[in-house]
């Protein structure tokens, strides 16, 4: 059976809590997003935490839109997730690396959706491509400190 997740790990050469730090600071969404369709912060707290409802001015295919999402796992340093009205998630996953820094994971589940729409409007092959760019991003924020 298919997982319908898509994931890409990096490690980064900087801690976990500076990494997560970051993901839990909405207003900085937009330097690390590499989809680009992450225009900027309108409401919420400046530190995200379970619970925590954030939105969002985004731009798709030419077409601004405002997105609220929700925080739906957190676990300070280590674990922070977050949906829409959608069923979709996005996480980041933190944990030590053998080599030294932090191994970070963004994941795109789409398990609890309709996977088929999914696969057939070619998300997951894009949200690839936005995750690897989006932790290329990210890792070059957080190691700058």
């Amino acid at each position: 059976m298919a997982e319908y997740k898509v994931s890409r790990s990096v490690i980064v050469d900087a801690p976990a809590a500076r990494v997560f730090g970051l993901l839990a600071s909405p207003a900085l969404h937009p330097e690390f997003d590499g989809s680009g369709t992450v225009r900027g912060n309108l409401f919420g707290p400046d530190v995200l935490t379970e619970g925590a409802e954030f939105g969002m001015d985004m731009k798709m295919f030419g077409l601004p839109y405002r997105m609220t999402n929700r925080v739906v796992e957190y676990e300070r340093d280590r674990l922070i997730a977050w949906r829409h009205f959608g069923p979709h998630r996005w996480r980041y996953e933190l944990e030590e690396s053998p080599e030294g820094g932090t191994r970070v994971t963004e994941t795109f589940d789409y398990s609890k959706g309709v996977p088929a729409f999914y696969v057939l409007a070619g998300i997951p092959a894009r949200n690839a491509k936005g995750i690897e760019e989006t932790l290329v991003r990210l890792k070059k924020l957080a190691e700058r400190g």
